[in-house]
C-alpha cells in the first residue's frame, strides 16, 4: 500500500488536488490523506466547496492562521512534523508555490520522505517576489516534479533538475474543468442582475499589492471602464465582478456611480465556473482564471506583466497587459469588437493529468521501495 499526504495550503489549491484524489480513490494499492494548513472554519472555503469538487473535507487540518508569510512557515513547519509522527507517510505532495506549500516540502525531506511537487518548474524570474523564492526551494527539493507544460520543463532543465525527476504530465487544473463541465450551475445573480450569455465581462481581483495601491488600481479600472465605451446592441456591456474581503471594497469606492459594474459576492465553484465560460470576456489577475478561459476559449486579460503558464498566451485566449492602463484600454476594444486572437488548447490539456500522476507514483523506479 503507498499512502500518500496531500498537503493544500489554500482554497485553489483544492481545486487542483480534486482529480489526483478521484484518481487515487479509484487505484488499487493506493491510499492518501488530504492536510489542509489553515483552521477548519477558515471563511474562504465556502460550504459548498468539498461537495462541488465531489471529494471530501481534509482529514486533518493544521489550524495555522497568520499574515506573516515567516511565520506562517514556522507554524507549518512545526505542525506538519507532528502530523508525520502520527501518520507516517511514503510520498508528501504539495502543490503551487506558497509559505506553507515550502514548510511542508522542507519537513518532508528532513524526514527522507518521498516529495512531489504538482504545477512546478512555474517561474516569475523576480527574485523579490516571496512566491518566487518558495517555488526554487520546492522545486530544488523535489523528488518528482509534475509539470504543466514544455516551457515549465524547460526551466527545471536549465535549473539543473535531473532528467528523470521531471514528469510533464499536464494542467491538472482541465481535469477539474473536464470533470465538471457538464455540472456548471447556472448563479441566481444572472437572473437578478438581468445578465445574457455571452453578453457580459466578469472582473476578478486577488493579487494583495495591486489591491492595496489605491492609485494604481484606480487608473485600471478607468481604462477598463473607457476601453468599454464601445456599445453592445445599443447598451454599454455589463461588468460583473464576484469579489470578497477588501478587493469588494476597493472595487465598489473606484466604481462607485458606475451602473454598469456590477459587483456581487464571490460565487461558490460551480457557479463561478459557469459565469466564467459563459462570459464574452474576462479581466483577471488570476493565473487560474486565465486557464480557465483558454480551455472555454473566452477572451481574457490578465492584469500581469508574466504568466506563470505562457501556454495560455502563446496558443490560448490570455493577454497580459501588465498593470498599464494604456493597453489594458486597447485589450478592452479589441474585446468588445470582437477583433481577438485565434487560440486553441495547449498540449495536454486532454483532463487524463491525474491519471499519469498515479501511474508514476506506482511505477517501480519512482517507488521509494523499490
Amino acid at each position: 500500500m503507498i499512502n500518500v499526504c496531500i498537503v493544500a495550503g489554500a482554497r485553489p489549491n483544492f481545486i487542483k488536488v480534486a482529480p489526483l484524489i478521484r484518481a487515487i480513490m479509484k487505484t488499487e494499492g493506493m491510499a492518501y490523506q488530504l492536510v489542509y494548513a489553515g483552521r477548519e472554519d477558515d471563511p474562504t472555503l465556502e460550504g459548498t466547496l468539498f461537495d462541488d469538487l465531489q471529494i471530501g473535507r481534509p482529514d486533518v487540518f493544521l489550524g495555522v492562521d497568520s499574515q506573516s508569510l515567516n511565520e506562517i512557515t514556522g507554524q507549518v513547519m512545526g505542525a506538519f512534523d507532528h502530523y508525520l509522527d502520527a501518520f507516517p507517510a511514503d510520498t508528501v505532495i504539495v502543490v503551487d508555490d506558497l509559505a506553507s506549500t515550502m514548510a511542508a516540502a522542507i519537513v518532508t525531506k528532513k524526514r527522507g520522505i518521498r516529495l512531489a511537487h504538482l504545477v512546478a518548474g512555474t517561474r516569475s524570474f523576480d527574485i523579490k517576489m516571496p512566491k518566487e523564492v518558495n517555488r526554487l526551494v520546492i522545486d530544488g527539493l523535489s523528488d518528482l516534479l509534475f509539470t504543466a507544460g514544455i516551457s515549465n520543463n524547460n526551466i527545471t532543465n536549465r535549473e539543473g533538475a535531473e532528467q528523470h525527476r521531471v514528469y510533464m504530465v499536464g494542467n491538472i487544473l482541465i481535469d477539474n474543468i473536464r470533470f465538471n463541465h457538464s455540472r456548471w450551475l447556472r448563479p441566481a445573480i444572472m437572473d437578478e442582475l438581468s445578465l445574457k450569455e455571452g453578453e457580459y465581462i466578469v472582473f476578478t481581483l486577488n493579487r494583495k499589492m495591486l489591491i492595496d495601491d489605491q492609485e494604481k488600481m484606480g487608473a485600471l479600472m478607468g481604462a477598463m471602464l473607457e476601453g468599454m465605451s464601445t456599445q453592445h446592441d445599443g447598451k454599454q456591456i455589463p461588468i460583473v465582478a464576484p469579489l470578497r474581503g477588501k478587493a469588494k471594497e476597493v472595487v465598489a469606492k473606484l466604481t462607485e456611480g458606475c451602473r454598469n459594474v456590477m459587483i456581487v459576492d464571490s460565487l461558490p465553484y460551480l457557479e463561478f465556473g459557469y459565469l466564467t465560460a459563459h462570459a464574452k470576456g474576462i479581466v483577471t489577475d488570476s493565473g487560474n482564471v486565465a486557464e480557465e478561459a483558454t480551455f472555454n476559449g473566452i477572451p481574457c486579460i490578465t492584469l500581469n506583466s508574466y504568466t506563470e503558464h505562457i501556454e495560455t498566451v502563446k496558443t490560448g485566449s490570455n493577454v497580459l497587459v501588465g498593470e498599464e492602463p494604456e493597453k489594458l484600454k486597447e485589450a478592452m476594444a479589441n474585446m468588445l469588437s470582437g477583433s481577438w486572437k485565434k487560440c486553441g488548447l495547449p498540449d495536454r490539456w486532454d483532463g487524463r493529468t491525474a491519471e499519469r500522476i498515479v501511474q508514476i507514483l506506482k511505477s517501480d523506479d519512482s517507488h521509494p521501495e523499490s
